[in-house]
Formats: structure tokens, C-alpha cells, sequence
């Protein structure tokens, strides 16, 4: 069978979960072929405690296209026919015009190259990440997929090593945080979904995003608790009213953090641990073929307004305003917990959640929303079955898999076709390609745009839809719109909370920033993906500054974040202790800076005097 291991953000213990689940099931004796997949393609971590010896790689590669200068007439179609806005007519100084092609922007989806008429747009294969797997060398057959640094296609990596995957016996895919549409690529077709959450605010506001897409995907789901002290009420009650049940714990505890610190398996080391991750697995292999239940209604923070092109945010031109986004290799090392604080202590700024898939800020901000608007980030296609002939043109061309056969002859063959739920790109290729006129294009609310009050000052926030690509238009809306609040309320600043990871939503949220402070862990894994996103901040041309939280965890992974530091030319401004106060505050729904108690407390008072200087020099 096939379980996916997924969260509404991350840092909830997605990745222990998924490590330990996989060594436990193959040192017993339910199952000959265990395989565990890394499809955390933008940060994937679980080499780190598997320690695989890769014998097998292959280059994921998508279609771009190439610009032929010659057979060229510059009559424009190819940017007409491109819905991500990747195609530019660029004028030359003789009067003519050359197409420019903008790689980060591209869906490689073949509109552009169909629709010109010279066939000077001819598309070739490009590298945007690497699958790389280990059969043989341990316990278990292991693969993971890795996205090249600031790419945006992170699904076709996911299904790249998704290839890998086997029925016959128990393949456990570790998914990236979130519900955006590289999730959704690694939950479809699963068995069961396995939900990782912490009994905290910001888990269950993430949990609830979580269950409804693997409910809506018709997947049976089960929660499993992690970093539990055995009150997770907060938990257990939204499981009980969801219909979805809590199938594990994983217990709150400093020696299991020291050791996932060093990478080492949990199962390995603490004794009981092993029959948890069974009696767990157990528990998923019952839930298996269950009748899923009817996805809970959203909960939406406001009721939309209405409103039209000049309500449209400008994006503060021509301002005078610095900017600092706190970002962070992975989820969970603390950013959202660092930039509420932060929050608290600044004066003169604007706020901005540009981690729109799993926005967490607002529950530390208590905020009262003055404006909310539908935000319309893209268009699906949709296929009359009355006009659909059945030639099965949009199913051939589609590169995304997401046209599928709806109704079929007495022969077999198809007589119509539909789109996939989920699937859909938005490219307008099948439109495009349709002889009968049968595909209609529509565009479609991805989200919700806010601004609100807070005791801190203005928040400008955003919540994408379930299941939504996040594409960063979304995260562009909201830094746009906290860039006219700090105009027009003469704000000398801009702090934003970044979205994880190094795909296209975090290239939105630092592109064009004065500083960027990345929060880090002393882990392994926390190590790793900061060596990702400093290296897309070296891409952008973004000055980086450091913050070690938990820096005691680990003092020699704690030395190495420091040695990369001063090579990045990436300062440490702030060492933050493991303090299991901070677990109270995020319990109660407080900052730290509020809550006012503990060594952590303390420690994220001196980050505000460090980063006031760097942006006073910006």
C-alpha cells in the first residue's frame, strides 16, 4: 500500500515520523518490500538520518522553449498564448523586436511553441532537479527527488520519484509541507494519508487545511500527534468533530530532539519507540479502504468584498522604506515565532505574511480585518462534454496528466474527455488545440487577500485555497499591498514572515528585499536547507544575516552554521536557547515578546537592536 506522510506545515515531525515508520516495518516482518520516497523536493532531508549510498540518478527535465532569432517574426502570438506571463517582445535599437523568455516564470507547458506560426520557438529538455535512489545499500529501498534552486516545478520532480514507488509492498512517501499543488501530486493515488501535527495553535489552524485536502482527494486520513504531552485536547477535539482519528503520539521530549539533532533514528535509540511507529502503522493499514469522511466547510477569516482593477495594490513605487523578510531553509525552526517578536518590538513598519499556504502569523496578532478580496491567480480549464467529439487532441498535448477520459463506447474507446481535479495547470494549451471549441478557460479564485489591524500595526495577509498551485503571485499581492500601507501611512519599514523552502513562493517573498534573516536549527537538517537558502539568496543578491534558535541543541552543528555563515559573508546575529517556554506561549496563542518568561524571551529582545542597524544602513 501506499502511505503519505504529509502536514499543513512544517517542522511538525513529518520527516521522524516517516524515517522511523520506514526502518521499523522493514526490521520486522509484515512486509518483504518497504520503500520510502523523499518528495520534500524543495528541502529533502530524510537522506540525512537514512544515510543512503545513491546508485542510481536521472535528471528531471521540462520542455522549454528556445527562441530561433531567424525564422522569427515577432508577431506576438507565443506571448498571447502564454497564461504565466514567461514571454516578453522585447524592442531592439533597429526597430525590431526580439523574444525574451523568463526560465523562472516558465510551466514548460508547450502553449508558446503550438501556437507559433514560423516555428521559431522550438522546445528543448532542461534539468530542473534530480532523482537519485538507493536500492540495495540499506534496510529498505530508498529514493528523493531535489529541485534545482529557484526553480518553480516542483510536482514534475515529485512524480519523477514517485517512478520509484511499489504496490506490491509498503511505500511511504515523506510529502512537503503544506497543501499546495506539490502535496497534492505526492498524496494522489495514496492509500492513506498520515497527518502530522502539534497540539499548538498554529497546528491545528495547519491541521485543519491538511485534513480537508486529503479528504477532498477521497483519501482516509489519521492524525498523528507529535511533540505530545498528553493534553492534546486542542487536537483530539477538532479529530472528533472532523471525523478523522488520532492513530498516534510521538511524545514531547529534549533527548529526542538532541538525537534527531545528530541524525540519528529514534527507533534506533529509545526503547518503546518501535512498537509506537507499529501500533501506528497498524492503525493506517485499518484505515485503508475506509468510507472517507465529508471535508469539514473552510474556515474563512472574513467574508470577501467586492472589488475591481483600482483596488489593485501598486507596490509602493518610488517609496522610501526598508524591507527585512524572515525566511528559513525548512518549516518549523521558529520564523513565524521570531518575526511576531520582532513584531512586537519594531516600531514604524508594516507586516506581511507572505507564507500564504500555511499563514500563522495572524494567530500570534490577534488581527481585526479591515479589508479581504478574492484573489484570482490563474484559470482552469474546463471540457463540454455536449461539444467534446472524443479526438483526444487536449489529452495528448496536456504535459501536466490532468485530462483524463470521462465516457466511453461499447468498443472501449473514449467518447468524451474531463479535467482532472487538481491537475490542471491553467496553460490553455487543450483550448488552444481543440478543433471543435469544446475547452473553456475560467479563471479561478486561488485564495483570499487581507489587511488588518494589530496592537503591532498594520498586517497585510493572505490565505491560498486548498490544494492551490503556489505560484508566488499571491505572496507578490501581499508584499504589493504592504508596500502601499507603508506609503501611504509613511512606515519607514516593511517586516515580512518568508515562506519555506527555496521554490518560487520564497523567490516572491525575498526578491528585491534590503535583508533577509533565516532562522535556523542546529540540526542536521536544519544545516542542510540553510545551505539551500542561503545559496538562493547569494542568487538573488540578497544580503543574509543568521539567527541559531535551539542553539544549544547541538553545539557541533551549531559551530557549522557558523562556519557557513562567515563564509556566506551572512553574519550570526542571535543565538536563541532550546527553552520549552516557547511551547507554552505557542500554546496559549502568545509571543514571546508577550509572554515575557524563559532564556528564549531574552534572547529575541537583542535581535531587534542588530537588525534595526542593518536596515538603518540599507
Amino acid at each position: 500500500m501506499i502511505i503519505t506522510v504529509a502536514s499543513g506545515k512544517g517542522g511538525t515531525g513529518k520527516t521522524t515520523l516517516a524515517v522511523n515508520l520506514a526502518h521499523v516495518l522493514a526490521c520486522g516482518e509484515e512486509t518483504d518490500d518497504v520503500r520510502l520516497l523523499d518528495c520534500d523536493v524543495e528541502e529533502p532531508d530524510d537522506h540525512l538520518f537514512v544515510k543512503p549510498t545513491f546508485t542510481d540518478s536521472e535528471d528531471v527535465t521540462a520542455l522549454r522553449p528556445e527562441w530561433d532569432e531567424e525564422a522569427c517574426t515577432a508577431c506576438g502570438r507565443c506571448r498571447e498564448a502564454c497564461n504565466y506571463n514567461a514571454i516578453a517582445l522585447v524592442p531592439l535599437k533597429d526597430g525590431g523586436k526580439k523574444v525574451k523568455v523568463f526560465p523562472d516564470l516558465c510551466h514548460a507547458c508547450g502553449a508558446c511553441s503550438y501556437t507559433c506560426p514560423e516555428n521559431a520557438l522550438n522546445d528543448r529538455p532542461e534539468a530542473i532537479g534530480t532523482v537519485k535512489a538507493d536500492p540495495a545499500s540499506g534496510r529498505y529501498y530508498f529514493a528523493h527527488g531535489t529541485l534545482n534552486v529557484g526553480e518553480m516545478m516542483a510536482p514534475a520532480v515529485v512524480k519523477g520519484v514517485r517512478r520509484h514507488e511499489n504496490r506490491d509492498g509498503v511505500t511511504i512517501i515523506d510529502a512537503s509541507p503544506g497543501t499546495a499543488c506539490p502535496v497534492v501530486a505526492a498524496m494522489e493515488g495514496a492509500d492513506v494519508a498520515l497527518l502530522v501535527t502539534e497540539p499548538t495553535p498554529f497546528g491545528l489552524n495547519d491541521l485543519r487545511l491538511a485534513v480537508k485536502m486529503a479528504l477532498k482527494m477521497d483519501i482516509p486520513a489519521g492524525i498523528v500527534v507529535n511533540r505530545s504531552e498528553g493534553e492534546d485536547a486542542i487536537i483530539q477535539d477538532y479529530a472528533d468533530e472532523a471525523g478523522v482519528p488520532v492513530i498516534g503520539r510521538i511524545a514531547f521530549r529534549r533527548d529526542y530532539a538532541e538525537a534527531y539533532s545528530r541524525g540519528e533514528v529514534l527507533a534506533e535509540r529509545f526503547t518503546g519507540m518501535g512498537e509506537n511507529m507499529m501500533d501506528i502503522y497498524r492503525r493506517a493499514r485499518e484505515l485503508a479502504g475506509t468510507e472517507v469522511p465529508p471535508p469539514p466547510e473552510e474556515e474563512l477569516l472574513a467574508e470577501a468584498a467586492l472589488t475591481d482593477k483600482s483596488d489593485e495594490p501598486g507596490g509602493g513605487a518610488g517609496s522610501d522604506y526598508s524591507e527585512c523578510t524572515v525566511i528559513s531553509g525548512k518549516g518549523g525552526t521558529g520564523k513565524t515565532t521570531v518575526t511576531a517578536a520582532l513584531a512586537a518590538l519594531a516600531d514604524d513598519k508594516v507586516m506581511a505574511d507572505c507564507d500564504v499556504d500555511a499563514a500563522d502569523l495572524h494567530l500570534l496578532l490577534d488581527p481585526d480585518i479591515r479589508e479581504c478580496s478574492d484573489f484570482y491567480g490563474g484559470q482552469e480549464a474546463s471540457i463540454n462534454a455536449e461539444a467534446c467529439t472524443g479526438c483526444g487532441s487536449c489529452a495528448e498535448l496536456c504535459r501536466f496528466d490532468a485530462v483524463a477520459q470521462a465516457d466511453t463506447d461499447e468498443h472501449g474507446e473514449p467518447e468524451t474527455y474531463r479535467v482532472k481535479e487538481f491537475a490542471c495547470e491553467g496553460c490553455g494549451l487543450c483550448a488552444l488545440a481543440c478543433p471543435v471549441d469544446a475547452v473553456d478557460m475560467h479563471g479561478v479564485c486561488t485564495g483570499q487577500s487581507y489587511v488588518s489591524g494589530t496592537d503591532y500595526g498594520l498586517l497585510s495577509h493572505a490565505r491560498l485555497g486548498i490544494a492551490e498551485e503556489n505560484s508566488g503571485r499571491l505572496v507578490t499581492r501581499v508584499r504589493d499591498r504592504a508596500s502601499d500601507l507603508a506609503v501611504e501611512d509613511a512606515e519607514s519599514r516593511i517586516l515580512g514572515d518568508g515562506s519555506p523552502g527555496t521554490g518560487c513562493p520564497v523567490i516572491a517573498s525575498i526578491s528585491g528585499v534590503d535583508v533577509a534573516l533565516i532562522v535556523a536549527e542546529p540540526t542536521v537538517s536544519g544545516v542542510h536547507d540553510m545551505e539551500r537558502v542561503l545559496e538562493l539568496c547569494r542568487h538573488f543578491s540578497v544580503r543574509a544575516l543568521i539567527c541559531i534558535n535551539k542553539c544549544d541543541l547541538n553545539d557541533e552543528q551549531a559551530a557549522r552554521i557558523k562556519e557557513m555563515a562567515s563564509e556566506a559573508d551572512a553574519p550570526v546575529i542571535a543565538e536563541i536557547p532550546f527553552d520549552p517556554q516557547v511551547n507554552q506561549a505557542l500554546r496559549q496563542g502568545k509571543n514571546l515578546v508577550e509572554y515575557g518568561r524563559g532564556p528564549a524571551a531574552e534572547a529575541v529582545r537583542s535581535i531587534w537592536d542588530r537588525l534595526r542597524a542593518e536596515l538603518e544602513q540599507a
